[in-house]
């Protein structure tokens, strides 16, 4: 990688560290008005052939036909299930609640990873790590108990629990899946197969009906568009595809902070020194595994 490659991956991962902070906040805002899969659906299925465009002017090179199947399953799987049952929770979990859960996903990761090589590698590091986010996470639900009651709220926290399951296999799975194509072109045909699927389901479920934008989901929409898909989701690919994943992840330490700070700034929600603790502990516990998760790999080589 050169020297003007190194530099722009950098700054895609600048980009994500903050941008997808703040996607949390806009995801909530917009599903007060508009239904979850239309909602998410028409974002990246605007998004993805605008980006494709833009990439086709620039004689950027088109996948292959063999291509297509694996970047039909990373877009379904990543943007599918773990963006689209996103917006499905955030309709009744707190934004910046949901970016906090979503940081569970190197937990999730070691896990997968683990099975799909037939044999548990775990070290003790990961294992506090792992014992820690248990301990975050009872936190969190332990002060509102009564909320998984609710079925609604049940259903919600349930979601986010394959959302991030979903973007887990998604990240190992290409991981593995090497694609001779630029992350771009890449990221522009998942966007856009993934949008695709989302709107179809949404439409065959009815949501068409109630998709009517106010001022408020209006703006957005646009903001996820623009910002949200076409330079976060493309800063991402492009920065897997150039720097080591684990500090690409560590974008995961910084979003829940921007997303907890804005959801009690904008949309007054509930900020208490418990949360407050259990974030702390949850992300202690993700910096562990993850280090645990680094050391296995030095030592395997």
């Amino acid at each position: 990688m050169n020297k003007k490659e190194n530099i722009k991956a950098y700054l895609a991962w600048i980009a994500i560290c903050v941008i997808w902070g703040t996607t949390y906040l806009a995801i909530r805002i917009g599903v007060e008005d508009l239904p979850p899969l239309l909602f998410a659906g028409f974002r990246w299925l605007i998004a993805g052939p605008i980006l494709f465009s833009i990439l086709r002017l620039k004689k950027y090179t088109l996948p292959k036909k063999e291509d297509i199947i694996p970047l039909t399953i990373i877009g379904l799987a990543l943007i599918g299930v773990g963006n689209g049952l996103v917006v499905f929770a955030e309709q009744w979990v707190p934004s910046g609640l949901t970016a906090l859960l979503i940081t569970t996903v190197p937990f999730w990761i070691v896990g997968l990873e683990s099975i799909s090589q037939k044999e548990f590698k775990f070290n003790t590091l990961i294992i506090i790590g792992l014992l820690l986010g248990f301990v975050g996470i009872g936190l969190i639900f332990g002060s509102d108990v009564d909320k998984l009651f609710d079925p609604s709220y049940l259903g919600g926290v349930i979601g986010l629990m394959i959302a991030v399951f979903g973007w887990s296999a998604g990240t190992i799975y290409s991981k593995y899946k090497k694609i001779n194509l630029h992350p771009l072109m890449s990221a522009s045909i998942q966007m856009t197969i993934a949008g695709l699927v989302m709107t179809i389901i949404g439409l065959l479920l009815g949501e068409g009906s109630n998709f009517h934008f106010t001022d408020e989901s209006f703006g957005a929409f646009i903001y996820l568009v623009i910002i949200g898909s076409l330079i976060g989701y493309g800063s991402y690919i492009y920065a897997i595809a150039h720097l080591p994943v684990s500090l690409v992840s560590t974008y995961a330490y910084v979003n829940p902070i921007i997303a907890l700070f804005l959801g009690w700034l904008i949309l007054d929600e509930k900020f208490s020194m418990i949360i407050i603790v259990a974030s702390v502990i949850i992300l202690v516990g993700v910096g562990a595994v993850k280090k645990g998760s680094e050391r296995l790999i030095k030592n395997s080589k």
